[in-house]
């Protein structure tokens, strides 16, 4: 999680080596401790001065010194902290600054790689890409005269990206034409939402994605309400699932409109800066609709300080599974040659005062990112919630109430690998009208012509297993074949609307209610408590 204050130093990494070298030190360094730890300083960067010259000297090929020092040496030596400082090349700062700002300048469309070929996942709705008809599906063969054979995604995404007014041609080859098909599209600004349009799941009962934290989020939070007319809402969806985090102040400001006034949202602290509190300037005013929070293994950073703050105050239910329990705060600080430093200067703690980051010290980065116990919690950092609720630290925030769906069969686990749903709606798309109702179901003609194409493709499967996952099939079918026919938003409404984690979260809405009612009743006998003098 990027902090929200960045501190803007621009110093070449082999500057300040010689600066430590030349026995600079900061103010209150006195003393023998200082000139010690210098001495340190000083004679480790002689010895790997004296083995970068061994190596530059007698390495079988050439050395790249900036590959050595920017992809071995610096990564190495932060690799040893812990798992979140990292050196950004130009390319990941690049990438960073464009997701905190919330919109870079292209097409927009999301591509992926498919089959060794960059492939058209879907369109932004309203983009340059999606008004020139761009669909799902397409294969990108061209940008202005360039071929993409042997180039990555990446490097295809990079040529699809210029100055706002700018035009591109796209060469595409697409199901159910004979000749590649070209498309000259002007580049625009895209905005990269953090906050996906929010809506009505059930009369009075909002949902809200928040998707990561990026600049523009608490904005987007609010306009999102403004537009659903917030004095409607009875009860709120607010799905923190899969995100990943990004900046600090926008997390507190998100969690912020859902508290009381004056309430902490969290602290951090580390070993260069003293403790700070984040405490809710404006508050909720006075609107205090039940919330169910829903998280899963990759909420992180800036999503947990929300969970956090509002499963502290039992402001909110959470519901789902433990999140990763990232309770380190990086600060970038950016480097010359457009390359940045994202380095842990302290440690969050939520309002009850637990720290939920999980122990790295025994256990390997592969490990800690795709750990498989969930389960991990520090019985020593056990805290009380405003209602006296215990909860704890040390391995994520969590959920009140635990919530995993159900695991894929055979069928369907092959289906998804295959990409079996995407690739059958770019081939059926390519001899069929995509114009559907919004009532449309796939029928038994397109379950038949489905099955005939996961036969091509070499899925095996009795009828007995197609007849059992047949539902499940229409489902998926109609939220794919609904990107081409609409958006990838009204997809997106379908898949959230038929999820069994935000049907359950309904069901749970009278939990969180009666959660907040309890504590506010707590806190009032609290305050009345007579006191002796």
């Amino acid at each position: 999680m990027a902090k929200g204050r960045r501190s803007f130093i621009v110093v070449p990494t082999f500057v300040l080596f010689c600066a430590l070298l030349a026995g600079l030190s900061g103010p209150g360094l006195s003393g023998v401790s200082a000139a010690g730890a210098q001495d340190d300083l000083t004679a480790s960067l002689k010895s790997f001065a004296r083995i970068y010259d061994l190596v530059e000297s007698n390495f079988a090929d050439k050395v790249n010194p900036d590959r050595a020092l920017y992809k071995g040496a610096i990564p190495g030596m932060l690799r040893t902290l812990d798992p979140h400082s990292s050196f950004l090349d130009p390319r990941d700062f690049q990438v960073l600054r464009e997701e905190q700002r919330g919109h870079y300048y292209g097409v927009g469309m999301t591509v992926a790689p498919r089959n060794n070929k960059t492939i058209v996942i879907a369109p932004f709705l309203g983009s340059p890409a999606y008004k020139a008809g761009i669909r799902p599906g397409d294969v990108i063969l061209q940008v202005n005269d360039k071929s993409t054979e042997n180039l990555t995604t990446t490097e295809v995404a990079d040529l699809l990206k210029g100055p706002k007014g700018t035009q591109v041609r796209v060469l595409i080859a697409r199901e159910g034409n004979a000749q590649p098909l070209p498309f000259d599209i002007t580049r625009d600004e895209i905005p990269r939402k953090s906050v996906q349009d929010g809506f009505f799941v059930r009369p009075g009962i909002a949902y809200l994605d928040v998707e990561q934290f990026n600049e523009n989020t608490s904005r987007e939070v609010e306009e999102n309400f403004r537009k659903l007319g917030e004095d409607g809402v009875k009860g709120l969806i607010l799905d923190l699932r899969d995100n990943p985090g990004g900046l600090l102040n926008e997390g507190v400001a998100v969690a912020d409109r859902f508290l009381q006034k004056g309430q902490t949202v969290v602290a951090h602290r580390g070993r260069a800066t003293a403790e700070k509190p984040y405490i809710a300037r404006n508050g909720n005013g006075g609107r205090e609709y039940p919330i169910v929070v829903l998280v899963n293994r990759y909420s992180a950073s800036a999503a947990e300080i929300v969970a956090g703050a509002l499963q502290d105050h039992d402001r909110g239910w959470i519901l789902g599974e433990n999140t990763f329990g990232k309770g380190l705060v990086q600060t970038v600080y950016p480097l010359s040659e457009n390359t940045g430093l994202a380095l842990t200067t302290a440690r969050y703690y939520t309002p009850s005062g637990r720290l939920i980051q999980r122990d790295y010290t025994n256990a390997s980065f592969f490990d800690y990112y795709y750990r498989k116990n969930l389960e991990t919690k520090n019985p020593l950092d056990a805290k009380p919630t405003d209602s006296g609720r215990i909860v704890y630290g040390g391995g994520g925030i969590s959920p009140d109430e635990k919530f995993e769906q159900s695991k894929l069969n055979k069928l369907q686990s092959q289906i998804l690998r295959q990409y079996a749903f995407f690739n059958f709606s770019a081939r059926y798309f390519g001899s069929h009208s995509t114009k559907l109702t919004r009532e449309w179901q796939p029928d038994q003609a397109v379950l038949d012509e489905f099955k005939g194409h996961l036969n091509k493709e070499g899925v095996n499967f009795t009828d007995a297993e197609f007849a059992e996952s047949a539902d499940w099939i229409r489902q998926q079918l109609r939220r794919e074949m609904f990107i081409t026919a609409f958006s990838f938003e009204e997809s997106r409404r379908i898949a959230i609307e038929t999820d069994p984690v935000v049907l359950k979260a309904i069901d749970s809405l009278p939990k969180a209610k009666e959660l907040l009612a309890n504590a506010k009743k707590l806190i009032v006998q609290r305050l009345n408590r007579p006191r002796r003098q």
